[in-house]
């Protein structure tokens, strides 16, 4: 395997707990570009900084998911089947900083949503994902972003929402926090379109952004 390029991996569903355990390995490890691509069963995650009383509305166990702490930015979220996880475990200099690799990720998703027909998508300057509806009154958000950056390297990233069941990220949680904002999903935005066709283009258009194109899968 070439060095240089991206190592794109399709994991399927996984357990929240089992993939930090492979990101943690590969995070602390490995030194090529990796970006991993998965669902995760029912899981809420949270930060540090997560005001749980808040913004987590139900008892995880009563609607089948899990509630897991991390060591990454934003506040509680959501990750379950018909999300599309993914996780660029690469090298990124630390004098460029978090944000500049999350800038990197909302460009990643923005660029795929265009190329899926999500039209007026991006970033709004006051939150972290992506969202849709960005020059409207209502905003939509369809992508959390979240990371670790340390020592010259990634862990953790984004979810974005192909075609979750929204109740856990209505119902169950203020999602990252954000009471007064809506989110979204490509199925609710009128894009059908399969997790696989999905995933092709995220690997593809990640290769081009973290290593010139080169994609190993």
């Amino acid at each position: 395997m070439s060095s240089t390029s991206l190592h794109v991996r399709w994991l399927g569903g996984v357990a929240y707990r089992e993939a930090l355990a492979l990101q943690e390995a590969m995070f602390r490890h490995g030194t090529q570009q990796h970006l991993l691509l998965l669902e995760h069963p029912h899981v809420f995650t949270y930060g540090p900084r997560t005001d749980l009383a808040a913004n987590l509305k139900v008892s995880p166990a009563q609607v089948g998911a899990e509630l897991v702490a991390v060591k990454r930015g934003g506040d509680v979220t959501y990750h379950g089947p018909g999300q599309l996880v993914g996780y660029p475990i690469v090298n990124v200099p630390n004098s460029l900083g978090a944000s500049d690799h999350v800038a990197l990720i909302q460009r990643l998703v923005v660029d795929s949503l265009h190329e899926l027909g999500v039209a007026d998508v991006g970033a709004l300057p006051e939150y972290p994902g992506v969202w849709v509806g960005v020059s409207g009154p209502d905003p939509r958000k369809i992508c959390a972003i979240g990371v670790r950056l340390a020592h010259g390297r990634t862990m953790h990233g984004f979810a974005l929402n192909v075609n979750p069941d929204m109740r856990y990220l209505r119902e169950y949680i203020v999602p990252c926090g954000i009471a007064h904002k809506p989110v979204t999903s490509l199925a609710e935005e009128g894009v059908e379109v399969s997790m696989a066709a999905v995933v092709d283009i995220i690997a593809r258009r990640a290769a081009q952004l973290w290593a010139r194109g080169e994609i190993e899968r």
